[in-house]
């Protein structure tokens, strides 16, 4: 039995590529090493970051922001229109702020005073000089996200989802597995960070890396409820549309000599609020492309202490501790090559699957 498309893994950009087969009356078969999707899919801020994105990723991200939506809605899991509130505590924050403003205009970017961040989400006042509310930008649970999409998946007509079964070889008309061959038209693999264990040539030639964050999970102090994701100074460090910007070169100056261990960790410190009210704090960045397994706790005590001082507690529960791993290329936030005739590889090289995926697989299967 052939199929017109074999998607190698669940995760959410492999999953991303079956929607969108399926909307073309494409038949698929879904083949996933693990009984669920455990990797990168289920370990971020569940946060569509569009507007911080520039280029493709800006795109991408605009695209999959509709069809996030549509899931929700026919699959059955949480997501929120609820934007981002960037929050500015120095006048070169405020100052990055004000620029993307400029570019974007108020419809993306919406400038707030001090008091009017401070009404929105619950963080210390002191030393505020503002902010931004970034309207078009979305929230969801990943670890509900993921689940529900690959059910709906498997109720769509034509579709197969294969769990618990690992490829062993890629090849023009298919793919190999210990359980026997599977026969496809087109085969695109999206193995995430894992895409060396299958097409090591492959992700070398790209200088594909892991990245490995360290997150957290903490209990809400006080109840509090936190809307919008939220960005702080060190976001704007790394998100490509803040990170541009004069105000954005003048803040890494000055950190550079004030505030160097929040560089040298690579820390994006942010946050979301899950749908039971806990909060995904996060996060740091460590590139190898062997990771170590340790986990760094002077890293988690500048995580914990960051947002203890952005919401102005004196200290926080944490409920969990993992490690985020993505894959990351020094050149590119996009992985597409073609390995064989009918073969594409696919990744998202840059942390922004969930920001972009349902973006990029319409592109992808454009040109198959």
């Amino acid at each position: 039995m052939s199929t017109d498309l074999v998607v190698v893994g669940a995760g959410i950009v492999g999953l991303a590529h079956a929607v969108d087969a399926v909307a073309r009356g494409m038949s698929v078969t879904v083949v996933e090493r693990d009984e669920r999707a455990v990797g990168a899919s289920v370990r971020n801020f569940g946060h569509g970051c569009l507007t911080a994105q520039v280029g493709d990723a800006y795109a991408f991200g605009g695209r999959a922001r509709g069809t996030w939506l549509r899931l929700a809605r026919e699959a059955g899991f949480w997501a929120a229109e609820s934007g981002t509130l960037a929050v500015a505590r120095s006048a070169e924050e405020m100052a990055c702020i004000n620029e993307l403003g400029e570019l974007r205009g108020a419809d993306e970017v919406v400038a707030l005073s001090a008091a009017e961040v401070a009404e929105r989400v619950p963080v210390a006042t002191a030393g505020l000089h503002g902010g931004a509310f970034l309207p078009r930008d979305i929230r969801l649970d990943p670890r509900a996200a993921a689940p529900a999409i690959a059910a709906w998946l498997a109720d769509q007509p034509g579709v197969r989802m294969l769990w618990s079964t690992t490829v062993t070889g890629v090849e023009s008309g298919g793919v190999r597995t210990p359980r026997g061959d599977i026969a496809g038209r087109n085969v695109v693999v999206c193995a995430g960070h894992d895409l060396d264990r299958l097409l090591p040539a492959t992700a070398e030639e790209a200088g594909m890396r892991r990245c490995g964050l360290q997150m957290m999970q903490v209990r809400a102090p006080g109840g509090i409820t936190v809307p919008p994701a939220v960005l702080t100074g060190s976001s704007l460090l790394r998100y490509p549309a803040f990170s541009a910007t004069a105000g954005a070169a003048a803040l890494r100056k000055r950190w550079a000599e004030e505030r160097p261990e929040m560089l040298d960790a690579g820390i994006n410190h942010m946050l979301t609020q899950r749908p039971d009210g806990d909060l995904v704090v996060g996060d740091t960045h460590t590139y190898a492309r062997t990771l170590d397994p340790l986990r760094s706790e002077s890293l988690d005590e500048l995580l914990l202490a960051e947002t203890a001082a952005l919401l102005g507690v004196d200290e926080l529960r944490v409920v969990h501790r993992w490690q985020g791993v993505y894959a990351s290329a020094p050149d590119a936030e996009f992985l597409r090559t073609t390995v064989a005739p009918g073969v594409t590889a696919v990744a998202v090289t840059a942390g922004i699957g969930m920001t972009t995926a349902f973006g990029l697989a319409p592109d992808v299967l454009d040109t198959l």
